[in-house]
């Protein structure tokens, strides 16, 4: 499959979005934009959330890392799933209660104003690395099977990239991406198993007789359990992966966002837990794709791709796809898949660090109303800038497999949000808004500080992701040390 015949097929993805993007976005009020008028379905809502959950670094870092991982990456779904209850049954009903648009206003009004902007700060740095690390991961492969060949620098793809994310959701906001993501997960979804279907094809397997094969068990251990020292060992990934959820989506305005657009909160937790289900079914796939490529791979003699001199087991599944004679159908579905999944987080994450950025720091709410829209347009072409900015430095300074990558970033960024909402929801207590970001500043210092010990200083402990509910419960003891005396009386929950 040519570059030329790649480019061709994104344009015409684009015109899709794109005009999805027309008939939603007619409107281009500030209402739709954040909420979409609280009238989206929720099994459209629930549907569409599977591709933002997984996104590119799911559809490509997940398969790639099984070689070194096996299936061990379950753990932390089984945890993700725990995680999405949690947010059904406990948050979502506070946010619907508080009638939200940023979920960060809650600290405002349960702690005050230093509060709300040390929630509103973190999701924001949260939000801005994890999308650049999504977006980067679809400009890597751009770059290398597309644009390498043309000369194209790496940061006018990414320049380019961002640039057709902006195109169509300036106007719609939420209300398009509600329905852009259950297209591109639809997408994404077929593609997968498009590509499984044909790789067994080409190895002269069926699909039961690739899931009983002695290939398949030797990448296929899902539970780790014999040593806790261990940074894959069964209970620390399954509450790393519980928190990471409750974090990740529930304390994210980028997830939220589209669950408080669904028509009331029964609708919402409905789909919060259907997507769940589902979500651990998807997962499972994108390992199973993965064991499939090694398997491959290692048959055909398809060497790892390398970036920048080292091999990069993220470019697997491209390299598969696009160079290893598997046919133009498998190409096609690879690249709807991957702009499908990469595009379908980035473009809401866009859209949610505008209205972040907009309702917690610009208070636009409290502007003119003429001038409104003038800001959260002028603040969508400037988020989309700092995207470009983060994506282009992550060439220069990543080391690591991008799921792996992500997780980690996750369990410094969100710990001060975690304690922050816990602290909230379960206690009374008031806290001297003043001192909240010396808490918040020295939970993230602690966490760095004890994730890069060497393990030899921990007794042969291996920190993993159980790093994020440590960080939110350093969070937590130093808001209760900086607590009032007096209890607070109001309802909180």
């Amino acid at each position: 499959m040519t570059g030329s015949h790649i480019l061709l097929l994104i344009g015409g993805y684009f015109v899709l979005l794109l005009l999805i993007s027309y008939f939603t976005g007619k409107n281009d009020s500030n209402t739709d934009f954040f909420k979409a008028g609280k009238q989206s379905p929720w099994y459209l809502v629930a549907f569409g959330m599977i591709g933002a959950s997984l996104s590119g670094v799911t559809f490509i870092s997940v398969p790639g890392w099984v070689e070194s991982s096996q299936f061990s990456y379950m753990q932390v779904v089984f945890g993700y799933l725990a995680g999405y209850f949690v947010i059904a049954f406990i948050l979502l009903p506070l946010y619907y209660r508080l009638n939200v648009t940023s979920i960060y206003e809650y600290l405002l009004g349960r702690f005050g104003h230093v509060s709300y902007k040390i929630g509103a700060l973190s999701f924001f740095v949260s939000r801005v690395l994890g999308a650049s690390f999504r977006l980067f991961l679809v400009a890597i492969v751009l770059q290398q099977f597309v644009f390498d060949a043309w000369h194209v620098p790496f940061e006018v793809t990414v320049l380019l990239s961002i640039l057709l994310i902006w195109v169509y959701t300036f106007r719609g906001g939420i209300k398009t991406i509600v329905w852009t993501d259950t297209l591109q997960t639809l997408f994404m979804l077929l593609s997968v198993c498009l590509s499984i279907y044909f790789i067994n094809q080409q190895l002269d397997w069926s699909f039961s007789e690739f899931f009983n094969s002695e290939e398949l068990r030797a990448y296929s251990q899902i539970l780790f359990t014999d040593d806790f020292f261990t940074k894959n060992h069964f209970i620390k990934s399954f509450v790393g992966g519980m928190f990471i959820t409750i974090c990740m989506t529930g304390l994210d305005q980028d997830m939220m966002q589209k669950n408080l657009t669904c028509r009331n909160l029964k609708e919402a937790q409905t789909n919060m837990v259907s997507f769940s289900v589902v979500l651990i079914a998807v997962n499972f796939i994108f390992l199973l794709l993965g064991a499939l490529l090694f398997i491959y791979a290692d048959k055909f003699n398809v060497a790892t791709p390398l970036m920048d001199g080292a091999p990069k087991s993220d470019l697997l599944f491209p390299e598969i796809a696009l160079n290893s004679g598997l046919g133009l159908t498998v190409g096609i579905t690879f690249i709807l898949g991957l702009i499908a999944a990469a595009y379908s987080s980035a473009d809401s994450a866009l859209t949610s660090l505008t209205t972040s950025f907009c309702i917690d720091f610009l208070n636009i709410g409290k502007k003119p109303e003429g001038s409104q829209k003038r800001i959260r347009k002028r603040t969508h072409i400037w988020m989309s800038g700092l995207l470009v900015v983060v994506v282009i430095i992550f060439k220069y300074v990543l080391d690591r497999n991008v799921i792996d990558g992500l997780l980690t970033v996750a369990t410094y960024t969100y710990g001060p949000l975690l304690g922050l909402f816990s602290f909230g929801i379960f206690t009374r207590y008031q806290v001297k808004d003043q001192y909240v970001w010396v808490v918040a500043l020295i939970s993230v210092l602690s966490i760095v500080l004890l994730a890069n010990l060497p393990s030899d200083y921990l007794g042969g402990y291996q920190v993993g992701y159980e790093l994020l509910p440590i960080n939110g419960l350093i969070t937590f003891i130093g808001l209760y040390l900086i607590r009032k005396k007096k209890e607070n009386t109001k309802t909180v929950v």
